[in-house]
């Protein structure tokens, strides 16, 4: 029995993420007709957007600044509407990585090695390392350095979006992601992007990347890096659905990068994947997570 009928599917935004963002609402939107709902298809433009007086839930397909950092969601939560996925405050926490650090490494989650760069900090980790911009999404301003000639631009690229970088000590080894839906770990997926880097262009160019599902890394360690994606996005208080990140060591030590509050949904998309893995298509698993939807 479904509880809702009616579904606003929000999208775009005012991110650094908003092409994707709207990729990703537009599969929703179809999806979720696919599945026999009536569909509102918003596209905010900026941190405000208004919703027809009958709709009973959100979809939140908002990628980056005001749909991962919780700003929709707490919007959401003060109009009383029930949305998908991750409350205003593990929103927040997932979305920044230094927050998220600290939580992981307070847990005892073995994360990589890292330090937080400002304009004028000089680096202590030796190469090769990945930074990061702190609160920023689909690998936007993200570079593995390898070499002291790449790091300069790297750094400024970076630093541009928040004023402070995550430089983290790069893992060699397999790439790997932990989708969750409700209580359920999904199949894990291993991926398999050109010179070992999933960057912007791996993730979201067609046909770049291989991905394997289930990934094959053996029972055993399936179950672990399934243990730790759970531990992970319970722990930051995460809910309904997400994706945790995982670099998987030449040694097969397992090591959590981050927690996605809102994987994406496009052609090239994770959770998607794993679903269909197990049977679940993507209007179907698109209907679970709307099923999921809480007001809190």
């Amino acid at each position: 029995m479904r509880r809702f009928q009616h579904i606003a599917v929000l999208k775009g935004g005012p991110s650094a993420e908003r092409e994707v963002s709207l990729e990703s609402g537009a599969a929703v939107v179809l999806a979720l007709r696919d599945a026999g709902y009536q569909v509102a298809d918003i596209d905010v433009i900026d941190t405000d957007f208004d919703l027809p007086d009958d709709v009973e839930a959100v979809f939140v397909a908002l990628h980056g600044t005001f749909g991962e950092d919780g700003g929709a969601q707490s919007l959401l939560a003060r109009r009383g509407m029930p949305y998908t996925g991750s409350g205003p405050e593990a929103s927040r926490i997932a979305f920044d990585k230094v927050e998220t650090k600290k939580i992981l490494t307070k847990m005892g989650i073995s994360t990589p090695e890292f330090e937080i760069l400002g304009p004028d900090d000089a680096r202590v980790l030796a190469l090769p390392v990945v930074v990061k911009p702190i609160r920023q999404g689909s690998s936007v301003g993200v570079h593995c350095v390898r070499s002291e000639e790449d790091w300069s631009p790297a750094l400024a690229d970076a630093i541009s979006y928040d004023g402070e970088v995550l430089v983290e000590r790069y893992i060699a080894g397999k790439e790997l992601t932990v989708s969750i839906l409700a209580d359920t770990e999904l199949p894990l997926v291993e991926i398999q992007a050109p010179d070992g880097w999933y960057d912007y262009g791996a993730k979201y160019t067609k046909g770049v990347t291989r991905y394997r599902v289930p990934a094959p890394i053996g029972a055993e360690l399936t179950t672990i890096c399934h243990e730790l994606g759970r531990r992970a996005f319970a722990g930051l208080g995460c809910r309904g659905f997400g994706r945790v990140d995982i670099r998987l060591g030449v040694d097969e030590q397992p090591y959590v990068l981050e927690v996605n509050t809102i994987p994406g949904f496009t052609e090239t998309s994770l959770v998607p994947k794993a679903a269909a893995a197990v049977g679940i298509d993507f209007s179907a698993l698109c209907s679970r997570i709307v099923e999921l939807a809480t007001v809190s």
